[in-house]
């Protein structure tokens, strides 16, 4: 069953953090009858564990959430209650223009986020892997977890352009219950494009594990938007069917603890103890507060930089970021970092090929797209690519695979700013170099 529709927008980056004391409110609050203003949750079921099941349980008419939960909770065997909360793309979605083809020239003068001054060094990582004999990531495969992928041709839906017919892998339509994991957003298909767009086939960009597969798995809604209860189906999902890394360019409301999506922090172990990778969104808030997922067991949590090499001003940060990535924008105000020039123009975009408009089937090269949600996709191609090449032997632990990301990473800022740019700036090129980076 498609979840609720709710009028909340993709989440921009002006959102406040809350003080300390809200957010021990707030922890204190999800052992309660959840009342929270600031969260949002399905209004018509919640989600409960019994013995050796999770279930859906739907709120009686004449009822509440609130209501359902305190009941729920007082039952024999019931050994959690809580509301399915709502999750939400992390990227700013502003795309506005509407123009025909890729005028932007070649791949090189406009993804400065693979080999710009401050880009991830794809070039070097392309060659690694070939070297290695798995270019661009071949026989990986990548879960996109988002608003569906433009992958296939079917009805009014148009497979993408800069797409391979051969480039995905079957998966599945959680919002609609259905085989057929179509985009109807543009959200998702500009993730899947940063990770596996074709390349060398003088039309387009290109990704940068642009050989790996994708499994477009669908658990957010046309705004952009899904349950707690559906995303972790999803990983599940993804995880039975072959995944070898997960990306999840979305997030909750900084206010959803641990204790509000149980089901969803299970889905993360449950990946985590089969050997999966998964890569998360660090929000858009500006803020220290990390949301869920990115906040969860041994998720890898991915933080925006502009082109200038400065903390994107949208971008959350804190002790859980594990690295940052280009996600565009303006800079944040940061002193006494020699990279952040606030008072000048933002750095461009990040680019790719996706919806330009309304309609599923007319694609180009939309500005607008900035946030955590671009960034994400960069680490879980370079996951790919580690995998691929073997560097870190056939079949390397998600543990393994963080300490090569962290040890492999540009520092940026000073040494005091760990917490802004966690262990540094993406570097695709010594993360897959055998034998480990060379600084």
């Amino acid at each position: 069953m498609p979840p609720t529709a709710r009028p909340h927008p993709i989440r921009t980056s002006g959102r406040r953090p809350r003080t300390l004391a809200a957010l021990a409110a707030a922890l204190i609050a999800s052992l309660l009858p959840v009342s929270n203003a600031m969260a949002s949750y399905a209004p018509s079921e919640v989600i409960v564990k019994r013995l050796g099941s999770i279930e859906r349980v739907t709120v009686p008419a004449q009822s509440s959430v609130e209501a359902t939960l305190e009941r729920l909770r007082g039952e024999r065997g019931v050994q959690w209650a809580v509301p399915d909360y709502v999750a939400h793309a992390s990227g700013e979605l502003i795309p506005n223009d509407t123009g025909e083809g890729n005028t932007l020239g070649g791949w090189q003068g406009i993804q400065w986020n693979f080999d710009g001054l401050f880009g991830i060094n794809a070039p070097q990582a392309w060659g690694n892997v070939a070297e290695e004999g798995a270019p661009g990531g071949k026989g990986v495969v990548i879960a996109v977890l988002d608003t569906g992928v433009a992958y296939s041709n079917r009805g009014h839906f148009r497979r993408s352009p800069d797409f391979s017919r051969y480039g995905f892998v079957p998966g599945y339509d959680f919002i609609a219950r259905n085989k057929y994991p179509n985009d109807r957003n543009g959200h998702g298909t500009f993730v899947a494009g940063t990770i596996a767009e074709a390349t060398n086939n003088r039309f387009g960009l290109t990704g940068l594990a642009f050989a790996a597969k994708i499994m477009p798995v669908r658990v957010l809604d046309n705004a952009g938007e899904g349950d707690a209860s559906v995303i972790a189906e999803g990983i599940r999902f993804a995880v039975r069917h072959g995944a070898q890394v997960i990306n999840l360019s979305l997030e909750f409301s900084s206010d959803v603890t641990a204790a509000d999506v149980p089901e969803l922090t299970g889905a993360l172990r449950y990946a985590y103890s089969h050997n999966v990778v998964v890569v998360a969104a660090a929000g858009n808030e500006g803020s220290t507060a990390i949301p869920y997922p990115a906040r969860g067991p041994h998720v890898i949590a991915v933080g925006a930089t502009t082109e200038h090499g400065c903390l994107a001003g949208f971008s959350n940060y804190g002790r859980h970021i594990t690295l940052v990535a280009p996600g565009g924008g303006p800079d944040a105000s940061l002193a006494g970092d020699p990279n952040c020039h606030p008072e000048l123009p933002a750095g461009r975009d990040i680019f790719q090929m996706t919806f330009t408009g309304s309609s599923p089937s007319v694609f180009g090269f939309p500005p607008g797209y900035e946030g955590t949600s671009m960034a994400v996709p960069h680490v879980a191609a370079t996951v790919a690519l580690i995998i691929a090449g073997k560097v870190l032997g056939p079949k390397p632990t998600p543990t393994q695979i963080v300490a090569r990301l962290r040890a492999s990473a540009r520092p940026l800022g000073g040494p005091q700013d760990r917490s802004l740019y966690g262990a540094g700036l993406l570097d695709a090129g010594a993360a897959t170099a055998r034998g480990g980076p060379r600084r």
